[in-house]
């Protein structure tokens, strides 16, 4: 009779203890949470999942109010906002820690260049930015000891030139310098010319305050008589115009920077060319008013030692990086777009600042600066994962447009990162980064797909890719067994592709089954005008199940959930991926796409059930330090192609999120407040690992994702507790009396999970 009773109360105890804590019942989200270790060579990636980025201008800012300087990124290809905090790391120094819930406090829709500055001296640096050639200022707001808030000053600066006022015009390709030049402890403003790149120009700041403000004179259109030539990547003029050529070589924009190279107490300028490989220096042989240069100034070999050549149009930041209290030289490239096609792994220089004071002595110190910390796979990743050497585990492969082949030409490949974790603790290795050799099938934008395309329990490969402006969905079905290490024939020539679909480059495939019929169905994301395939939809293939499979697929729907921004527009770049990501029972579509050029991640749970006009939710993104959803910021243009996918890596039942960005790296979120699903049965929300058990001294606890442990006797009354969140507690026993005890754990999204534990 009293077993019988202590099981009945034990049960009542665990419906009572799966019950989530009296609150109110968020709505479901994903939220940033770095799950798996990446390893490359002998390293251990500490940013893995920061998304990567391409073309970077840097910045610092005390973003969490700890009183250390933290980072900010602006990727000026892909016009994504980056945040990195100012962390101590283990075994002593600092470290820069990727942070993403701060990058919601930068304003929606930066492009081209952004600089952090603090032009009012209040210790809050504020942000200057391009504004469609123009300049905009937004001040920094933020309370002391608070974190910043941006409130827009003026989207069109002025300067004044004799007694008229005029806006700026630093042009589409410029990255302008905003410093104090003279020294007066005001923000002045440098640029070469926005029309044709061969000026440098000074605004200084005329602001009568004590400190400063926003009141600019141009003082001189022609800096140290400096011309810039477009003959060649390091030629200047400077006592007249440069000589005419019939064709000529560089175009586009120019960097700048003033310095003190040689600390003889005037400015020196840095200058970087589209199109260009080298940072010039310029030696003022005069006074930073009275700039003096010649060609004896020009030196394209710099820095010494080991000069700056980047693939192209190298912009210099000047800022403390190596924690030393010195500025340090960190040069990115300012490319807008890559219609160079240049490869993206390799374009953050660092140079670090050994000289204890007067002029700087720059020394080379790596050439991926924060990117060596990613996963970063060059432009435009798109993860799949499968478990491809049959070992249970789920792997990785991403696609990537990239450089990586034998041969260094602008091809896709899919990278292969074998998973030598363990059920619960993902761990991506780096195996090659041309799996199955597929660079030799000279094919741009590859999204791959791992999926059983022929029902035989083996995991197939598909993926699109575009040949020659001309868009495919390839397949290469396995041919080993199920449940052994995928066999892939190596492609000669290009695969099969499926038969009758439009043609469009990016174009992205889902394969789910729509209809429930056993075959796997096409959802296509595609970019296609076509007439009969009105553009930027999602197409309904339906999979008749006849042969050869890639005749099976027959469109059912040119308009699938008819998806539409906010202002009734089509998406581009629609990239769908399906899944039970709420929990409830329902596989849930989700799509990312570059609607308004910002990047969209958009959610329709029970996608069958929805009737023709499907409904959204696009604030699906949870931010702990502010507590609140909000949308996806993940970059702005019309290039932006995000590539999400779903996968359970760690073996609680819930899929994590992984979106593939433009910038070549990959961000992973995991679930939040995700619904229990009772069909079949209960279902324990987190579950979790106990031993030994029965115990006598100690137990140890672990979850798939950190939690914080209770133990409960029988009457409900707490007995010990590990209040810190992780994935592994050991629990000592001592002084407990032998018995039935209840172990809750509870992770920081809310999930709940009880184990009986027999103590004796």
């Amino acid at each position: 009779m009293l077993s019988r009773f202590i099981l009945l109360l034990s049960f009542g105890l665990l419906s009572g203890l799966l019950a989530p804590p009296a609150r109110a019942q968020q709505p479901f989200g994903f939220e940033y949470r770095p799950l798996a270790k990446v390893v490359q060579g002998t390293d251990t990636l500490r940013n893995a999942w920061a998304g990567g980025f391409n073309a970077s201008l840097y910045s610092k800012i005390d973003l969490n109010a700890d009183g250390q300087d933290d980072l900010y990124v602006f990727d000026r290809e892909t016009a994504r906002s980056l945040t990195f905090l100012n962390v101590p790391k283990a075994g002593g120094g600092r470290a820069w820690q990727y942070a993403p819930d701060y990058e919601i406090l930068f304003p929606a829709g930066l492009v081209g260049w952004v600089l952090l500055r603090d032009y009012d001296c209040d210790a809050r640096p504020d942000l200057f930015a391009y504004a469609n050639g123009d300049i905009k200022v937004y001040r920094n707001t933020g309370a002391a000891g608070g974190p910043p808030q941006f409130q827009l000053v003026t989207n069109q600066l002025l300067y004044t030139l004799g007694s008229t006022s005029y806006s700026f015009y630093t042009g589409g390709y410029n990255v302008p310098t905003v410093q104090d030049v003279n020294g007066d402890g005001r923000l002045d403003i440098m640029s070469f010319d926005g029309s044709r790149s061969a000026l440098a120009e000074l605004y200084l700041n005329t602001s009568t305050g004590a400190c400063g403000g926003l009141s600019f004179q141009l003082t001189n259109d022609y800096w140290g008589n400096i011309y810039a030539c477009n003959n060649t990547c390091t030629s200047f003029s400077f006592t007249s115009t440069c000589r005419a050529v019939l064709r000529p070589n560089h175009t586009g924009g120019r960097s700048i920077l003033a310095l003190d190279l040689d600390n003889d107490g005037d400015q020196d300028l840095l200058t970087g060319l589209d199109n260009c490989l080298e940072l010039v220096s310029l030696n003022n042989l005069g006074t930073t008013l009275a700039p003096v240069m010649n060609n004896s100034s020009v030196n394209s070999n710099f820095p010494a030692g080991r000069p700056v050549r980047l693939p192209t149009f190298p912009a210099p930041s000047y800022l403390d990086v190596t924690f030393d209290g010195r500025p340090d030289l960190v040069v990115g490239t300012a490319v807008v777009d890559n219609s160079d096609t240049i490869e993206f792994k390799r374009t953050s220089w660092l140079y670090e600042n050994t000289s204890a004071s007067g002029a700087p002595a720059l020394t080379f110190r790596q050439d991926n600066f924060l990117q060596g910390d990613m996963l970063d796979v060059s432009e435009a990743a798109a993860p799949a994962f499968a478990d491809l050497d049959g070992d249970g585990l789920k792997d990785m492969l991403v696609g990537s447009n990239n450089r990586s082949n034998a041969r260094g030409f602008y091809r896709a490949s899919l990278s292969y990162f074998r998973n030598v974790g363990s059920a619960t603790r993902p761990v991506f290795r780096l195996v090659t980064s041309d799996y199955l050799s597929l660079a030799n099938l000279r094919l741009v934008g590859m999204k791959p797909v791992l999926t059983d395309l022929n029902r035989d329990g083996a995991v197939d490969l598909a993926f699109s890719a575009a040949l020659g402006g001309t868009n495919y969905v390839y397949f290469i079905l396995n041919t080993a067994p199920a449940g052994q290490p995928a066999s892939f024939p190596i492609p000669t020539s290009t695969p099969s592709f499926i038969a009758g679909i439009p043609y469009a480059a990016f174009d992205a495939p889902c394969f789910t089954d729509v209809d429930r019929d056993g075959y796997v169905d096409l959802l296509l994301g595609t970019t296609t005008t076509a007439t009969d395939f009105p553009g930027m939809a999602l197409r309904y293939y339906r999979n008749t199940g006849t042969l050869p499979f890639r005749q099976a697929f027959v469109l059912v729907n040119n308009d699938y959930g008819t998806i539409r921004t906010a202002t009734g527009g089509r998406p581009g770049n629609l990239h769908p991926v399906v899944a039970d990501v709420d929990g409830d029972g329902q596989e849930d579509l989700l799509t990312t796409d570059s609607s308004f050029g910002s990047g969209d991640v958009r959610l329709f749970s029970n996608f069958r059930a929805q009737g023709s006009i499907f409904s959204e939710r696009t604030d699906v993104f949870y931010n702990p330090t502010l507590n609140q959803y909000q949308p996806a910021r993940f970059g702005n243009g019309t290039r932006i192609r995000l590539a999400p996918a779903l996968a359970d890596l760690n073996g609680d039942n819930a899929p994590e999120l992984y979106i593939g960005l433009e910038g070549g790296g990959i961000l992973s979120f995991g679930p939040r407040s995700r619904t229990l699903s009772t069909r079949g049965g209960a279902v324990v929300a987190l579950p979790l690992q106990v031993y030994p058990n029965p115990a006598v001294a100690s137990v140890t606890i672990e979850t798939p994702r950190a939690a914080r442990v209770t133990l409960l006797d029988l009457t409900g009354r707490v007995v010990r507790t590990e209040p810190t969140y992780e994935r592994r507690h050991s629990l000592s026993l001592q002084g407990l009396a032998a018995g039935v005890y209840l172990v809750r754990a509870e992770s920081a999204d809310g999930q709940l999970g009880v184990h009986r534990l027999v103590v004796r």
